[in-house]
């Protein structure tokens, strides 16, 4: 294969980003970006987590992914902001409109990265690095955010390389860099190595990306098969896969999730919770003309015991009622009748909803409840959430469609490579 040339364009803290750069659109003077800021739930009431945090957030040792909770243990003047799906999506959009000026061969890998096949277009942009310098500074001019851009001969090195130094940078690892760029660093910074295979690797003496790569390959391979061979070829930099032009932002699945403020102690509030979760969540499958056919339930008790489980369904569906009555079954399988304090709902297997496979014996009551949860989310977009709600929730005293987004909804490069 002729040499390419692949760029990697990560937004920087992508979700506080985008909402920084709202604000400042209108007219907010404070940028959530200095301050120590994150986007999260609503702390007053234990919900949420961390999505994105602001590098003052970071400096105070705020983590993404741990709970809102803690993260106010180590920052008492922690600003949280809500998490705002359709701005990300807006503010995702309008990233890739502009990158495509510059390629037509943009792969969006997840909401807020993109792969960008540069090859042959150096004729009429100029050298690679210097379009990538001014592809960052019209994106923060034009858009308001900064963003990593990595360039190299494969995915795999332009991602890394865009990995190397923290925000609003442009570095390269080319094949002949890769023994003083990439050798050096630590095992567990090579994609696709977790933690537990870091500690693998650690424990058989290898520490470094270089270790791996001078490791014998044979040895690796005993010891964690396939996946062994898989990073070795990674330690040397060798990646073939092509760019994949694409226009929707990949969903692995779409997940949604609350601590509740008070201690669930009977099945009808947590049933309104499940439906809660799953009024968001089916929306958003709507919204990108997805079904789900898998559905998943997890739920954590006052004691932090977690229990879940998972049922396959053979008719693909994003119609909020059906879910719910799934969801239902599953929580009634695994609820031993302890108090809960924490509800998770995830819809799996995503696919197209261009076409469904409809059981002959529920397409009459299918095609109604599609209908109305089409019109209801017609309102609600029009309206705001709460212009509409089911009678259930009425006189609760419990939010009728609760949580956002998670952070791991997206497809991994793992699924590309």
């Amino acid at each position: 294969m002729n040499s390419r040339t692949i760029m990697h364009i990560d937004v920087n803290s992508a979700f506080l980003s985008w909402q920084a750069a709202y604000n400042k659109q209108i007219g907010i003077k404070e940028d959530i970006r200095d301050i120590p800021a994150v986007i999260g739930g609503d702390i007053s009431s234990r919900r949420g987590i961390v999505l994105a945090k602001s590098i003052p957030a970071k400096k105070v040792g705020i983590k993404t992914g741990e709970s809102l909770f803690e993260a106010r243990l180590k920052c008492k003047n922690l600003k949280v902001i809500p998490p705002n799906y359709d701005l990300y999506v807006r503010s995702s959009k309008a990233f890739r409109k502009l990158l495509s000026e510059y390629s037509p061969k943009i792969e969006v890998f997840s909401i807020d990265e993109c792969f960008m096949d540069y090859t042959g277009l150096e004729g009429y942009f100029g050298d690679a690095v210097n379009i990538a310098y001014k592809m960052k500074e019209r994106i923060y001019k034009e858009l308001g955010f900064t963003v990593n851009i990595g360039i190299s001969t494969n995915k795999l090195l332009a991602k890394m390389a865009g990995e190397l130094h923290k925000p609003d940078k442009v570095d390269t690892i080319y094949p002949h860099e890769v023994s003083k760029k990439l050798w050096p660093l630590s095992v567990g910074e090579l994609f696709m190595v977790g933690r537990r295979t870091k500690k693998k690797l650690n424990k058989i003496g290898i520490q470094t990306i270089g270790d791996l790569a001078n490791s014998d390959y044979e040895f690796i391979s005993s010891v964690l098969k396939s996946h062994g061979r898989l990073i070795h070829q990674y330690a040397w930099g060798r990646d073939a896969s092509p760019v994949r032009s694409n226009d929707d932002i990949p969903f692995k699945s779409v997940g949604n999730g609350s601590t509740i403020s008070f201690d669930v102690c009977d099945r009808r509030t947590a049933h309104l919770i499940i439906l809660s979760l799953i009024e968001t969540a089916s929306k958003r499958l709507r919204k990108a003309n997805m079904q789900t056919s898998l559905i998943y339930v997890g739920i954590k008790n006052g004691d932090f015991a977690y229990r879940s489980h998972q049922r396959k369904i053979y008719t693909p569906t994003n119609v909020t009622i059906e879910i719910y009555e799934i969801a239902k079954e599953i929580f009634d399988e695994i609820w031993d009748g302890i108090p809960l304090r924490q509800f998770t709902v995830r819809l799996c297997d995503i696919s197209s909803a261009q076409f469904s496979q409809l059981s002959i014996f529920n397409k009459e009551n299918h095609d109604k409840n599609s209908a109305l949860d089409n019109v209801v989310d017609k309102i609600r977009d029009k309206y705001g959430k709460n212009s509409l709600k089911r009678g259930v929730f009425v006189n609760s005293e419990l939010k009728h469609m609760i949580g956002g987004v998670g952070s791991d909804e997206y497809s991994m490069m793992s699924s590309i490579l």
